[in-house]
């Protein structure tokens, strides 16, 4: 929940300019719905696709509060992300819900960043393993084939999020190729990445790319990320 829309769109035209000509990489952004059809509007000419940070599963309905993939689609949305570990922890979202979010986004012919991933607690139990199993198979219980070039699973261990710790290279790579070994779809790191660990994370063999928190809010942070990862490709 950052960004008023006057705020996107400075960023958005200072990302546009700082990364005009990068190759090798896809850049995404995930503004607020409030500020969606503003950096639609400034990244429209450009390669930067746009998604939501969450989206209904139903076109439409008496569902207040809630945004359907076809409204995000004709403001110009490509995507979304769903279950980001912040909707799981404080806004209920389940396994169940989540995947009935993709089924409807993929539906609507609209891409994904699907998250998983486990708590401190859950690590500590040695339950990571049973904990990403569960949810990537809610996961793959709703997306066919035909899907599997508009979904991309982003692994964000809970306890690396917005505290600065951050998985280790090999304890991501081991997340990552168990979540291939079970959908074979491009897997992002979510979690504290930065320009200082983004290379080693990036530079691991199953890591296809990185979900930025709070370093993706400044300029410089998130172009320096984007442009690793465009070396690395």
């Amino acid at each position: 929940m950052y960004k008023t829309a006057r705020e996107t769109i400075d960023f958005c035209a200072a990302l546009r300019d700082r990364l005009d000509g990068l190759q090798g990489v896809d850049v995404v952004v995930c503004p607020p719905y409030t500020s969606l059809d503003e950096a639609v509007g400034v990244l429209a000419a450009t390669e930067i696709a746009v998604f939501a940070q969450n989206a209904h599963w139903e076109r439409e309905g008496p569902f207040t509060g809630e945004v359907s993939p076809p409204m995000l689609r004709e403001i110009g949305a490509t995507g979304s992300l769903v279950a980001h570990s912040e909707r799981r922890q404080l806004f209920a979202e389940t396994d169940e819900s989540a995947a009935r979010r993709i089924a409807g986004l993929l539906d609507a012919e609209l891409h994904v960043i699907a998250c998983v991933g486990e708590t401190e607690a859950e690590r500590e139990e040695g339950a990571t393993e049973a904990v990403l199993r569960r949810q990537v198979d809610a996961i793959r219980g709703v997306v066919g084939g035909d899907d599997l070039d508009r979904l991309a699973i982003a692994y964000e261990p809970v306890w690396a999020i917005g505290t600065g710790r951050t998985a280790t290279p090999d304890q991501a790579e081991e997340a990552h190729a168990l979540v291939k070994g079970m959908l074979n779809v491009r897997v992002l790191y979510g979690g504290s990445v930065k320009p200082e660990n983004a290379e080693a994370l990036l530079a691991q063999p199953d890591v296809d790319g990185a979900l930025v928190g709070g370093a993706s809010l400044e300029l410089e942070s998130f172009a320096a990320i984007c442009e690793t990862a465009a070396r690395l490709a």
